[in-house]
């Protein structure tokens, strides 16, 4: 199959069902809008499970809804998938000097100092701009950091961001002796936001290690459940010591 001709395909189809679907000409940017998080979810969730015929799924979910909003764009005279396309291949030429000009770099980091510096130039006023300000709190921290990173505001190793993040858990273990909730949780915020600190410098994405822990415990939890119900008992009516002990029993089979 030539490639380019599957995407013509897939603009042709959206071009017939915008004129003919009721559904899809009812679509705007906005309605789209909280598709486009789940659809982009779905697709974080199959790269989390290594899962290559979903990430193959999700990625036409995504690649569909671009297109529809270029749809939009073209008739809201604003802009078509052409300008769309023909941006970014632009944004990343000018941001690789290092490859499509003269510009000497070593390794990742000089690069990434670079992107920052550009786009500085490009009118943004912070190194911060970037981070968008309705992603999870989770990835904003990590992306502050790794943003914060390039202008040289870093720990010097493994072991200081480990002291940072003893230093934080005793505040907050103070705090909470304390009893003054609104410390409480400023003072957990600053545990959370250096434990990913942390799991930077030990080269683990946090948001990940976490969604497989979700994941773990939603298994062990379900299997649980089906433990309790061959004993013909529910999970409510038990005490937390069977509970507990159907839990060790759960994770010895796993």
């Amino acid at each position: 199959m030539e490639y380019s001709k599957s995407l013509e395909r897939l603009r042709n189809i959206l071009d017939e069902l915008r004129e003919r679907c009721p559904w899809d000409k009812k679509q705007t940017i906005h309605t789209l809008r909280q598709q486009t998080l789940e659809e982009v979810y779905e697709l974080t969730d199959a790269i989390t499970e290594n899962n290559w015929p979903g990430i193959k799924e999700e990625l036409g979910d995504v690649l569909l809804h671009i297109i529809f909003y270029s749809k939009i764009g073209a008739e809201q005279s604003q802009f078509t998938l052409d300008d769309v396309i023909e941006g970014v291949c632009n944004k990343l030429v000018s941001r690789h000097p290092h490859i499509y000009s003269n510009t000497i770099v070593n390794n990742e980091l000089d690069v990434k100092q670079n992107w920052e510096k550009l786009k500085l130039k490009e009118g943004k006023k912070s190194v911060l701009e970037g981070v968008p300000q309705s992603l999870p709190a989770l990835m904003k921290a990590l992306r502050l950091q790794d943003k914060a990173k390039q202008v040289g505001f870093e720990w010097d190793n493994t072991a200081q961001v480990r002291e940072k993040v003893d230093e934080e858990i005793q505040e907050l273990y103070e705090a909470v002796s304390e009893g003054d909730q609104e410390h409480i949780e400023e003072e957990l915020g600053d545990v959370l936001f250096a434990i990913i600190n942390y799991s930077r410098f030990i080269h683990v994405d946090p948001e990940n290690a976490l969604e497989k822990t979700n994941k773990k415990f939603i298994r062990r939890f379900q299997m649980m459940e089906e433990l309790a119900g061959q004993d013909g008992k529910m999970l409510h009516d038990m005490t937390l010591t069977e509970m507990d002990n159907l839990w060790n029993k759960v994770k010895l089979q796993e």
